[in-house]
């Protein structure tokens, strides 16, 4: 069984595969400074509710946007499951050419992602991701990782929000009820779902007008159910991508 691990700087997303198929996963609240122990310690229990063990493990993948945590995941694998973990990074093989002029800059998530999108489509695509960022991240028709959009993600501008301004609260993401709010938290939710919607709208008609109108894209990411309804332009959601990614990566290693 191949353990995929996919660290974000909000929540953290595993599971497991047996062959091409997840058969198990789950997501928790990432904590920057936990340790291998601990991260060790979150495994074994969440492994434990579904009847699984270290034991069941044979090889693990990594992706971090956070930089310590690939380093503690890595150790992690070595104490715990007895094998050395597969750390998306420089050097790994994704079996796509990147042009970017600094492939180091490129997150972790974000390459896997285009993996796993173009392995799909076969042909130019964008990936939309969802997460602390809002990611746009376009793969050509020869399947060449061409660079990416990156705009503030939903949760941190919720947050801006209610920080900077006084009389408004922090709210809770779910679909607007009606364009026009007639509550401040109506009004609030409106704004910035129908305001995501139209920005990721807007950023992939311009993609499409470089790469292609028939150019797929796909959704993922925590936060892509609450917008992605909203959308006109996003083809199709998976929240299972960059776990699916990891899973190829792995196999090209």
């Amino acid at each position: 069984m191949l353990l995929v691990v996919d660290v974000g700087n909000t929540q953290t997303h595993f599971g497991t595969f047996e062959g091409t198929e997840l058969v198990q996963h789950w997501r928790y609240a990432t904590v920057r400074e936990q340790t291998a122990d601990e991260l060790g310690a979150k495994l074994s229990n969440l492994l434990g509710l579904r009847g699984l063990s270290f034991a069941d493990l044979e090889a693990s993948a990594v992706s971090s946007t956070v930089p310590q945590l690939g380093a503690e995941w890595r150790q992690a694998g070595e104490r715990y499951l007895g094998h050395e973990t597969l750390v998306v990074g420089p050097g790994i093989r994704t079996g796509m050419p990147i042009r970017y002029e600094n492939p180091r800059e490129i997150g972790a998530d974000r390459l896997v992602n285009a993996v796993a999108a173009f392995d799909r489509i076969g042909e130019a695509c964008v990936v939309v991701d969802f997460g602390t960022a809002i990611t746009f991240d376009p793969v050509s028709h020869d399947g060449e990782y061409l660079g990416g959009v990156i705009a503030p993600g939903v949760e941190i501008s919720l947050e801006a929000l209610a920080s900077r301004a006084a009389a408004l609260p922090k709210i809770d993401l779910v679909a607007p009820r009606t364009l026009i709010g007639k509550t401040t938290v109506d009004a609030i939710r409106s704004g910035v779902v129908y305001g995501f919607a139209g920005l990721v709208d807007a950023i992939v008609r311009r993609l499409r007008d470089e790469l292609g109108a028939e150019t797929a894209t796909i959704a993922t990411g925590g936060l892509a159910g609450a917008i992605v309804p909203f959308t006109e332009e996003i083809d199709e959601m998976d929240d299972f991508l960059t776990l699916t990614g990891l899973r190829l990566i792995w196999e090209r290693n």
